[in-house]
């Protein structure tokens, strides 16, 4: 802990799509350090995906394209590196887990033999070592090491998302990106995985980054948080300070919008209007249209993130002068 792994600095990222520009990532600036766990929380099409798929080198070109920043993963930049050498990183030093794992797995080839590819293109063993290892992969995500040659539409949801974890683990990667990996699965199944990959992250030393509109996943798992809204993140902290402390407008609406077990409410309290097009932001603060706090200045320009408390970073210009707890 404490030495950065990944640091990303000012990424942009933008699709043309018929000669209009869709700003997905707008100057997003993030640090994870060796064993850290950090949750990206966000409405859908606030960016965090295109955040991940920036870092592994998967932005789909055309119509994606990175238009500025770096993303330094152990001090070199990944945007600088080859496609033959994003293959070489991809999976062996970092690996993601996607949140659709029907979608994830290849129906026609086994499940074990899924894993063994993985540990073949990354590591010098043979054919008969990959697979014992994948056995032994499937055995440490709670799989019978037997259901190696079975395929996927065998395994319930919860199983595959077990298989795709071990594919993502199987190479020891220093970084696991998460993209919202319980969004198919039933409440009790998505306990399972989310404390199966805490386990073996803490087993394996290595660091994540979960993405997710889940708080409450968050608050049980990370120890930091970065809040993201269109394209950009407008508060990060450890999840001790931002959940006791949210300073931002639209992190307040977000918790004010959650029932809480000891208040008894009629109604909860959303968050007015909707997040702005992509392809079309407002001049200024994004948040500025939905927020009952803006003023002349929130119009003009876009804040830049400021400390409040040590480690603690909020992207606004009005800013409460103490922090209310919620």
């Amino acid at each position: 802990m404490g030495d950065k792994l990944l640091e990303i600095d000012n990424l942009t990222v933008h699709y043309e799509v018929n000669n209009v520009v869709v700003e997905a990532v707008t100057g997003l600036s993030l640090d994870i350090d060796n064993g850290e766990t950090i949750g990206l929380v966000g409405e859908t099409g606030a960016g965090k995906t295109t955040t991940a798929l920036a870092v592994l080198g998967l932005i789909p070109d055309p119509p994606g394209r990175v238009v500025g920043g770096e993303i330094r993963f152990e001090g070199q930049n990944l945007l600088g590196k080859s496609s033959r050498q994003m293959r070489s990183i991809r999976g062996s030093a970092i690996s993601m887990v996607f949140q659709d794992p029907m979608t994830s797995l290849n129906p026609v080839i086994p499940v074990g033999d899924q894993i063994m590819e993985v540990i073949l293109l990354h590591e010098k063993m043979s054919k008969a070592q990959a697979a014992v290892k994948a056995q032994q992969m499937l055995e440490l995500v709670g799989i019978p090491a037997n259901r190696y040659p079975e395929y996927p539409h065998q395994f319930s949801g919860g199983m595959k998302q077990r298989v795709m974890i071990a594919c993502a683990l199987a190479c020891n990667p220093r970084l696991l990106i998460a993209d919202e990996p319980t969004t198919a699965l039933d409440v009790t199944i998505q306990a399972q995985v989310l404390e199966l990959m805490g386990n073996l992250k803490r087993e394996f030393d290595t660091a994540m980054l979960l993405i997710t509109h889940d708080l409450g996943v968050v608050a049980d798992i990370c120890e930091k948080v970065a809040v993201m809204y269109a394209g950009t993140i407008v508060e990060r902290g450890t999840v001790r300070n931002v959940y006791r402390f949210p300073r931002h407008p639209y992190t307040r609406g977000l918790f004010k919008s959650l029932p809480h077990l000891d208040v008894d409410t009629d109604r909860l309290t959303p968050i007015p209007g909707s997040m702005p097009d992509p392809s079309n932001l407002p001049p200024g603060c994004p948040f500025f249209p939905r927020c009952t706090f803006h003023t002349a200045e929130c119009e003009a320009g876009r804040p830049g993130l400021v400390e409040v408390s040590p480690g603690h970073v909020v992207a606004c210009f009005n800013i409460p002068e103490a922090p209310v707890e919620l």
